[in-house]
């Protein structure tokens, strides 16, 4: 029985009542009929009982979702940092009101309140428990959580409508290919701390709001951009990707982690689930077909999957064979940094040889992983030993959060001497 975020049939009808174009690039339903992911999908079913796809009423709520965006947000960039107010004077009010309070803020335009009052209320699904033990999932991750989210998102990147924005942004492309990785990471790190998620005024969600506000702007300097076809994509940073971004960091990294000797049970998976969508929440995903239950994530991953057009061509390798290069030494590091840095770069290329689609890793020239693998497989009996060691003992187990996001935050300390993070929204595209 699917369980998406507790929506009804009813309600999956009345969305799709609402007239819409569904993006060209989107293969729906020709992916379920005809083709590999058709085949495997009816041999998995036959054997199993198990149906890799979603009912035809999620997919069409989704194909909607691949043309929607934020509008509480829309509306606020649009009066300031895209209007008169401009992006210096918008950027210090929204840190102010961010700092204290939009109460604080005297000049507050309505757009501005609209979207505090959104951002500040906890939907009524939110169980603050669940809360907590995702982001306890997130801390015993650490490193390991970006390193798989990023193998595959660079996995997603055969598709233009995920390539295309990026590679405009310029966070991801080129030489700069490192520095929106150290800036999610950030974000990563503050909303996985004890409690940040839901305590006002906590870094984590101070950097959710300014994640918010640049996909906006992002969205809105793509779309207005000459090699962006709304027709084909839907919407640059949709409500669908979005989402999609937030399953890689709960059911992506629950199931694959086991790989790595990562022991996280299915209820720990869920309560992952619960806690990105309520990071999706902060960051103005609106959806309600996000998947509540372990089954249904793998079925929203698949529709991805079966729906791929594969037409992001030079744009998508620029992507890819641009990020894990990104982690070599630069040329002035000598004796342990030089070492250090090499190391980060043979154990993301081995991420990348895991976690990618093989099929899709073939298109790529990616550096070699075997180094980074062996150090991945020495790190498995540690990794067993921790798993036990945290059911026996809760000491153990905070224990081992703590040590990993210590880990984690010293890795972007030092990573982050080549460029500090920065949320910058109305920044300019890089053509």
């Amino acid at each position: 029985m699917s369980a998406y975020a507790g929506r009804s049939a009813t309600d999956v009808t009345q969305s799709e009542e609402q007239t819409v174009s569904v993006p060209t690039a989107f293969r729906w339903p020709q992916a379920r009929d005809v083709g590999r992911p058709a085949r495997l999908r009816s041999g998995i079913k036959r054997i199993t009982g198990f149906d890799l796809l979603p009912d035809d009423r999620v997919a069409a709520e989704y194909a909607r979702l691949l043309n929607t965006g934020d509008p509480v947000a829309e509306r606020f960039v649009d009066e300031t940092f895209l209007g008169p107010l401009g992006p210096e004077r918008s950027r210090e009010m929204l840190n102010q009101a961010l700092e204290r309070g939009v109460d604080d803020v005297p000049d507050a335009p309505e757009s501005m309140k609209a979207l505090f009052a959104e951002f500040e209320h906890v939907p009524g699904w939110v169980d603050p428990q669940l809360i907590e033990q995702g982001a306890a999932v997130w801390r015993r991750w650490g490193y390991t959580l970006g390193s798989i989210g990023n193998a595959g998102t660079l996995d997603a990147y055969t598709e233009a409508s995920l390539a295309v924005p990026l590679s405009l942004s310029g966070g991801y492309a080129g030489d700069s290919a490192l520095n929106r990785y150290l800036e999610t990471s950030r974000w990563w790190i503050e909303v996985c701390r004890p409690g940040a998620a839901l305590t006002p005024g906590s870094l984590g969600r101070r950097i959710s709001m300014q994640v918010r506000v640049m996909h906006v702007s992002v969205r809105r300097r793509v779309a207005d951009h000459p090699e962006w076809d709304s027709q084909r994509w839907g919407l640059p940073i949709s409500q669908a990707e979005m989402m999609l971004t937030l399953l890689g960091g709960s059911v992506g990294p629950g199931l694959g982690l086991y790989a790595l000797g990562y022991v996280t049970s299915p209820a720990e998976i869920r309560a992952a689930l619960h806690f990105n969508r309520y990071l999706g929440h902060l960051v103005g995903v609106r959806s309600d077909i996000f998947p509540e239950t372990i089954v249904d994530g793998i079925r929203m991953l698949y529709l991805f999957d079966a729906t791929r057009s594969y037409d992001s061509g030079a744009i998508g390798a620029e992507l890819v064979e641009s990020f894990v290069p990104a982690f070599a030494p630069l040329p002035e590091f000598r004796g342990i940094e030089r070492v250090r840095a090499q190391m980060h770069l043979h154990i993301q290329a081995a991420y990348a040889r895991l976690f990618m689609l093989p099929a899709n890793r073939k298109r790529y020239r990616l550096p070699s992983p075997w180094l980074g693998l062996v150090l991945l497989l020495m790190r498995v009996p540690l990794i067993w030993a921790l798993e036990v060691a945290r059911r026996i003992s809760p000491a153990a187990d905070h224990a081992w959060q703590r040590a990993s996001v210590h880990a984690w935050e010293r890795w972007l300390r030092w990573s982050s001497k080549r460029k500090p993070a920065q949320y910058r929204a109305a920044a300019p595209l890089r053509r």
